[in-house]
């Protein structure tokens, strides 16, 4: 499944705690890791110079990029395959390009990064990789829940029952089996675009028929889980998606969390865009972000 996988590096503790997740995943699916680090030489010297820069700005700019590839790298041994670039560019941008161009399986990335000029990799730019990439992306922040002390133990795979929500499990269960994981089925029934107004209770068969679609949801994949070896758990309630899901993850010490960026409109059955962001941003452990972009492009 995953063949390449990416890790883009301002030389943070966050990239620092996205390479260490990377180099567990390349071990467990015997993958090559690019790890690269983008030069923006333009915007650090508009900042600076509008007239232009000089060779030894460019230069100076470049050797704090070649150090972050090399603080990031040190978490490597000999014994992995390991390539290293220093790209040009805007951050989101040139890794967005590289990725495309270096048929990448997978990226994984800090969700916070250094403040300064040219040498981040920042929540904005780390959201806009994810919007863009047509391969997942795994974001993480240097925390302690998102510490690795052995295996992944608990893998979640959130769902709403779309395709664009399924495309995911396929990641998270074959994860989870590389990891020996068990597999928690989660559907959170989305209690305010239910009621639509304020203080109206939505009718029991209203909600009969989101916990039926719920629980057809979770349990298609608990059988795939099944299927695979895995132990497996399901959940349906009703709640507010990001909120409960975090919830749940934290209650239930989740050390991977695997969903689809995108999903159902209407109601309560969706896993949107504003869903995965607030997710990716809140997360304490990592989430292995899905674009649904990549079934319709045939990665």
């Amino acid at each position: 499944m995953y063949e390449t996988i990416l890790v883009p590096t301002d030389g943070s503790e966050h990239a620092i705690r996205a390479a260490e997740h990377a180099r567990y995943l390349a071990r467990a699916f015997d993958a090559t890791v690019h790890v690269v680090s983008a030069a923006d030489v333009q915007t650090a010297g508009g900042m600076f110079n509008a007239g232009g820069v000089d060779e030894a700005f460019v230069e100076r700019i470049e050797a704090e990029n070649e150090q972050a590839i090399k603080t990031t790298e040190a978490i490597f041994k000999e014994s992995d395959s390991l390539r290293t670039a220093v790209l040009r560019g805007k951050p989101a941008d040139a890794t967005v390009e590289y990725a495309d161009g270096h048929d990448i399986d997978l990226m994984a990335m800090g969700t916070h990064g250094r403040t300064g000029v040219s040498r981040y990799v920042a929540g904005s730019v780390t959201e806009s990789v994810v919007r863009r990439a047509s391969c997942p992306v795994l974001t993480t922040k240097a925390v302690e829940e998102s510490e690795l002390t052995g295996d992944y133990g608990e893998v979640m795979i959130p769902t709403d029952g779309s395709d664009a929500a399924s495309i995911a499990i396929d990641h998270g269960i074959e994860i989870a089996k590389r990891a020996g994981a068990r597999v928690h089925a989660v559907n959170i029934i989305d209690s305010g675009a239910i009621t639509l107004t304020p203080g109206y209770s939505a009718p029991p068969e209203l909600l009969e028929r989101f916990e039926a679609e719920g629980e057809r949801a979770t349990e298609a994949i608990a059988e795939n889980a099944a299927d695979a070896g895995l132990d497996t758990t399901t959940s349906v309630h009703e709640g507010l998606p990001a909120s409960d899901l975090l919830a749940y993850a934290d209650e239930n010490d989740i050390d991977l969390i695997t969903m689809g960026t995108t999903g159902r409109t209407g109601l309560n059955r969706y896993l949107l865009g504003s869903t995965a962001e607030r997710v990716i941003r809140h997360a304490k452990m990592p989430v292995l972000a899905v674009n649904a972009r990549e079934r319709s492009e045939g990665r």
